[in-house]
């Protein structure tokens, strides 16, 4: 019986375009029931309805229809809605806005004309690929009003070849439909529709992410036909440093693929065929000079990764054949030293097989999890060479000025390696927090008078290293020496630079070390009878939000609902050894519990030894991506880091008051 009522209802949601668009005083009554800001906790927006229905056709090439209804709760909904914009691109894709219509709260309909549309260049930056926004100026709304778009889709996401007709607009696996539908908004919504119409030689695997959803599946003459529908759902609450949204957020993966070895067969094929990975003789001379007098064969795929990470500009421009999932030519890429991840994946290609490397492309999803279903779950394409019987990771883009090949910015990441056999999705392991070390080492005097001098060291290595240099390696020369001031003013206003010392910021083969002389004037709070002051180092030198990104998070939640992330894992490691002054003795000793849990680790002590005080401090972040489980341990070893920082010494003088 639930199942019967469950088909009648989505039955019923099949109808809602025809219905709607052919009674507009249906659609009034829908607007008028739908209530008021107070009903949906004073939300500016509605969303009454958003329905999508989608044929494919044998190519794979899709003909999709929208229509949406959405209602102004109150004058910052109504000014959100004054214009209302869709990006594409023209290599792939084709919208036609077929109407737009505004619903007046005192019953009237106003239709809006062409020249209310427009199709203009859309703002770029780093990659101009040609998109372009089509813009609906509705103009002036309010409070009650609702706006009704009707809109034709064809094409894809992704651009594969340029052609002159409809071939443009079928999936770059040409038969096969893929589809990855959001069921989460940023607007109250009381139904969102989606059906999707497929030939019945195309099998269809799916799979509901994140909660649950009414769906169907029924048969017509010569198509099956899925539904799927979601109803009276909230805006989806987002949490600080949240994982990717489309990892928790509810959504619908759709595939008509096998399964992935299918797609990496694919993805090296099409690629292949296209002599994405072409080697010219100018590509082979630079190689054979890049790679001239290396020891081993490591040091050979270290330089060309690093050259190509260097040397080739992040640039994206419109370059004819070959977006996409086709990588450009590498003889183009070498001409322009400029193009996207995928251009620089395929330049490193090039010269590693010019090198006498076995090599491919790969794909991966940065900041967002790629799950089982094989629809396009892509954003970035790295490259994987042989090395030593097995494939290992390489990204040209993540590695400027990062002492790593591949960046462990982007572990726990799916990827799939374009091979001739085909292989499955795969994962990047946890890298080990002590492979990216942090580490504070110094030594201080404090004088009877306040005043403190001392010096430190910071060593660090990997993804602390490239922090540490990328503050550097953002300015001018020039301005070097004035960064150190600045990090050493996070101590103190009063700081003043004795004495520096700095590894080149651009030379990568030793990891990154600062060594700081400094001389703190009225440094301590002087009393009568006590001195109270603060470890330098035990403050986290430097407190830097882009080198110690994680003491500025916000934990001030006990609880999370989804899971988080930072910014690698990463081991910190802090000593320092003050010598205090004469005819006093520590009043306070502070004492710290220590944390080890499933997200970080933490433990710091103080002792003192004659009239030198010792402190040492240990953080371990364990993980890049963590679960909520995480987040005791994660939550507790920050707070305690940030307590450890502001916590007063307080010396008293020996025998009292004098």
């Amino acid at each position: 019986m639930e199942r019967k009522i469950r088909l009648i209802v989505v039955g019923i949601l099949i109808c809602i375009n025809s219905i709607y668009g052919q009674n507009p005083e249906i659609i009034f009554n829908k607007i008028k029931d739908a209530g008021c800001s107070e009903k949906y906790d004073d939300a500016s927006t509605l969303v009454i309805f958003d329905s999508t229905k989608v044929d494919v056709t044998e190519t794979g090439l899709s003909h999709v229809s929208i229509h949406k209804l959405i209602k102004i709760l109150d004058t910052k909904g109504a000014l959100a809605n004054r214009s209302v914009k869709f990006d594409f691109d023209t290599l792939s894709a084709f919208i036609e806005i077929k109407e737009a219509n505004i619903y007046k709260n005192d019953g009237r309909v106003i239709r809006l004309d062409k020249s209310h549309i427009y199709n203009y260049p859309a703002p770029a930056r780093a990659i101009y690929w040609g998109a372009r926004h089509k813009m609906i100026a509705f103009g002036r709304l309010e409070k009650g009003d609702a706006i009704e778009i009707k809109m034709y889709k064809k094409g894809f996401t992704y651009a594969l070849l340029y052609d002159e007709n409809d071939d443009r607009y079928i999936p770059p696996m040409r038969g096969h439909f893929y589809d990855i539908v959001n069921f989460w908004a940023a607007k109250p919504t009381l139904v969102k529709y989606y059906e999707t119409n497929l030939p019945k030689d195309k099998p269809l695997q799916y799979e509901i992410y994140n909660g649950e959803l009414q769906s169907s599946v029924k048969y017509s003459r010569d198509k099956i036909v899925y539904t799927f529908c979601r109803r009276n759902f909230k805006p989806f609450e987002k949490e600080s440093n949240m994982v990717g949204t489309s990892d928790v957020a509810p959504k619908l993966l759709m595939s008509t693929a096998k399964d992935w070895e299918a797609k990496s067969i694919w993805f090296c094929g099409v690629n292949e065929d296209f002599g994405s990975f072409d080697i010219t003789d100018e590509i082979k001379e630079k190689t054979d000079e890049i790679v001239q007098g290396a020891k081993s064969d490591m040091e050979k795929i270290e330089r060309l990764t690093h050259w190509v990470s260097e040397e080739v500009r992040y640039s994206g421009l419109s370059m004819g054949k070959g977006e996409g999932f086709t990588l450009h030519k590498a003889s183009m890429t070498f001409l322009d030293r400029c193009g996207v991840c995928k251009d620089k994946a395929g330049m490193l290609v090039a010269m590693l097989r010019a090198a006498g490397f076995e090599s491919y492309a790969a794909m991966t999803m940065a900041r967002s999890r790629i799950d089982v279903i094989p629809a396009d779950q892509f954003n970035h394409s790295v490259t994987v060479v042989k090395y030593k019987g097995e494939y290992i990771l390489l990204d040209p883009t993540w590695v400027p000025g990062v002492r790593e090949l591949w960046s462990s910015a982007e572990q726990q990441q799916e990827y799939l390696m374009g091979l001739p056999e085909g292989a499955g999705l795969m994962s990047t392991p946890i890298s080990p927090p002590e492979e990216h070390y942090y580490r504070v080492k110094g030594t201080s005097e404090l004088s009877k008078k306040g005043a403190l001098t001392g010096k430190f060291t910071v060593e660090a290595e990997k993804q602390s290293d490239a922090k540490l240099r990328g503050v550097f390696r953002g300015t001018m020369k020039n301005n070097w020496n004035n960064i150190t001031e600045e990090l050493l003013y996070t101590i103190s206003p009063k700081a003043m630079l004795k004495n520096v010392k700095y590894q080149d910021p651009y030379d990568l083969s030793k990891p990154m070390k600062i060594e700081m002389e400094y001389v703190i004037p009225d440094y301590a709070l002087m009393m009568d009878n006590e001195i109270h002051f603060k470890s330098v180092v035990a403050g986290f030198p430097f407190r830097h939000s882009k080198i110690n990104s994680t003491l500025f998070m916000d934990v001030s939640k006990e609880e999370r609902k989804y899971g988080f992330r930072a910014s690698c894992s990463k081991l910190a490691e802090l000593e320092e050894k003050i010598k205090l002054p004469k005819g006093y003795k520590i009043k306070n000793l502070p004492k710290y519990e220590s944390i080890n849990g499933s997200g970080a680790t933490f433990e710091a002590e103080y002792s003192i030894k004659g009239n030198t005080l010792y402190f040492k401090e240990k953080f371990i972040q364990k993980k890049r991506r963590y679960e909520p489980e995480d987040w005791e341990s994660f939550r507790g070893a920050v707070n305690s880091v940030n307590d450890v920082s502001n916590d007063m010494l307080i010396l008293e003088r020996k025998g009292g008051k004098q």
